[in-house]
């Protein structure tokens, strides 16, 4: 029970990151995604950098954070790069598919680095949140989904996913006992770094001034929510609850996403859905509860975590 605001988060996470894409597609197209990642982490780092920059101690624990947290904005910049790129060569129903085996990945990954056991019944349980989850993207239309098939872009955004599953496990891994919010910090200056490293790269131009009043807002709830929020958010749930359960409300985001999509675009959801979203909050449900009764992460991760619960 004391870990439950941890999940509220979580599911709280989930729900700003559903709304991103609706903001995203509203920029789609306009901006180059380079760019557009970019000004997110500027103008999220801009917002956060009073309360670092006026505050002594977050100015000095900066040094000690920073190095941390360009190997982990590293991962989190990979994977939006592969997004991007993948994107150019297949579909966006195929991106979303793919990125339901984020929370087995991360299970596998755990297993390793932190002997999270897998059981057979998670086992079962992850290929019900795929199933679920598929449904819904699908709209229980098997046709399409037996048309899916993996091409070269499919191939690169697989390589995002597991870029995604190595931000979540270094965020874990890396952790000091540093101040979240500097951690949040640095890790959003890493992020810009690396995209206006790929800008360069990739040979792409900033575009900003094609923003409108209307975009600014998609932009702004990005920036502060879809990004600053969700990353601080991100940092606190992962070090308490571990990144296997962390991904595994990756589940209901396309859940999120229809229920969204229906109350602010006031569009209709088909019928054939439902019983997707069903298996995908069944899913997380009895993941989370299996997740609760398995033990296995190392003594020092424990101690970073009782530590962090002393900054909040």
């Amino acid at each position: 029970m004391k870990n439950l605001r941890y999940h509220f988060l979580s599911l709280l996470v989930t729900l700003l990151v559903a709304g991103s894409f609706l903001s995203s597609a509203k920029l789609s197209g306009v901006i180059n995604p380079f760019s557009l990642t970019l000004l997110r982490f500027a103008i999220a780092a801009f917002v956060l950098s009073p309360f670092i920059l006026l505050k002594e101690k977050n100015r000095k624990a900066i040094s000690k954070a920073l190095p941390r947290s360009l190997v982990m904005s590293l991962f989190f910049s990979i994977f939006f790069i592969c997004m991007f790129e993948a994107l150019k060569t297949t579909s966006a129903l195929n991106t979303g598919t793919l990125y339901t085996l984020v929370p087995f990945m991360t299970a596998v990954f755990s297993l390793f680095v932190f002997k999270e056991k897998i059981t057979k019944n998670m086992f079962l349980i992850y290929l019900l949140g795929i199933a679920g989850t598929c449904w819904v993207i699908f709209r229980g239309d098997l046709n399409a989904l037996f048309a899916f098939s993996l091409n070269n872009g499919d191939a690169l955004f697989l390589l995002g996913c597991v870029s995604m599953v190595c931000f979540s496990i270094s965020m874990k891994l890396l952790y000091r006992g540093d101040e979240m919010i500097v951690v949040v910090f640095c890790t959003l200056l890493g992020g810009a770094f690396w995209m206006l490293l790929a800008l360069f790269v990739f040979e792409q131009p900033l575009q900003w001034h094609l923003l409108n009043k209307n975009l600014l807002f998609h932009m702004a709830y990005l920036a502060l929510f879809a990004t600053l929020a969700s990353t601080f958010i991100i940092q606190k749930t992962t070090v308490i609850l571990g990144p296997a359960r962390v991904m595994a409300y990756i589940y209901l985001s396309p859940v999120f996403v229809a229920l969204l999509t229906m109350l602010i675009e006031e569009k209709t959801l088909p019928n054939a859905i439902y019983p997707g979203m069903f298996l995908s909050i069944a899913a997380t449900i009895t993941l989370q509860l299996h997740n609760r009764e398995v033990k296995g992460s190392p003594k020092p991760i424990s101690i970073i975590a009782l530590k962090s619960e002393k900054t909040l």
